[in-house]
Parts: structure tokens; C-alpha cells; sequence
């Protein structure tokens, strides 16, 4: 069985920056897997934010609120997915969970994904 587990969460100031991840456990290679941010912000619904396809493709999406300022990445040899979080703003504040799925997908939305972490709170104030 896949698990997901998210670390890097924590409070910044409006400007700052913060590199969460998610660790993949029960797999062979993250590679076979499509994976995604998802940010939940308080009383708002789950929205997708980044995803990158499995590596058939290396496809990458982002929300257009965050593109520019975030970076998905991952780490094969680490099965360790990234979001790299620059210039983050009050309203990137939110549950931070990321997915995953076999195959080719970049989409942002939830149905997409079979394997979800807990989440991780991330808090942008000053």
C-alpha cells in the first residue's frame, strides 16, 4: 500500500519561503508515479496547485496564483516529492496534502488521484 507523508510545514512572514516534501513509501519508484500539491485554505475547498506526470512524460502544471513563485520537483533516488514555496503571500495559507496516482497525469483535480497524505499546515503571517 502507498503512503504519503508530509514534512516542511510551518509559519513564515508574507516574502518568505518554504520547501515542503513527501515522502513515498510502498513503492518501487515514484517514477511510475504521477504526483500533486493540493492546498486546502481555511473554509475553502481542496484546490490543486501543482502536479508532475510520472516520467513517461515529466509533464508539469500549476495553478495560476502560485506558477512562478512554486516549484514541484522530485527525487527518485529519495521516492521524495518537493514544493518549493518562494514570495509566499497570506493566502497561501492552507493544508498542504500531496497525491499521487500510477501513470500519466498532470491534472489538478482530486479525482485524479488514488493516494493521499495527511497534510501539513502551512501559515503565511506577519
Amino acid at each position: 500500500q502507498v503512503q504519503l507523508v508530509e514534512s516542511g510545514g510551518g509559519s513564515v512572514q508574507p516574502e518568505g519561503s518554504l520547501r515542503l516534501s513527501c515522502s513515498a513509501s510502498g513503492v518501487t519508484t515514484i517514477n511510475e508515479y504521477s504526483m500533486a500539491w493540493f492546498r486546502q485554505a481555511p473554509g475553502e475547498k481542496r484546490e490543486g496547485i501543482a502536479a508532475l506526470s510520472n516520467s513517461d512524460s515529466l509533464s508539469v502544471s500549476y495553478k495560476d496564483s502560485v506558477e512562478g513563485r512554486f516549484t514541484i520537483s522530485r527525487d527518485s533516488d529519495k521516492n521524495t516529492l518537493y514544493l518549493q514555496m518562494n514570495s509566499l503571500r497570506p493566502e497561501d495559507t492552507g493544508i498542504y496534502t500531496c497525491a499521487a496516482t500510477r501513470g500519466k497525469s498532470n491534472s489538478l483535480y482530486s479525482f485524479a488521484y488514488t493516494f493521499w497524505g495527511q497534510g501539513a499546515l502551512v501559515t503565511v503571517s506577519s
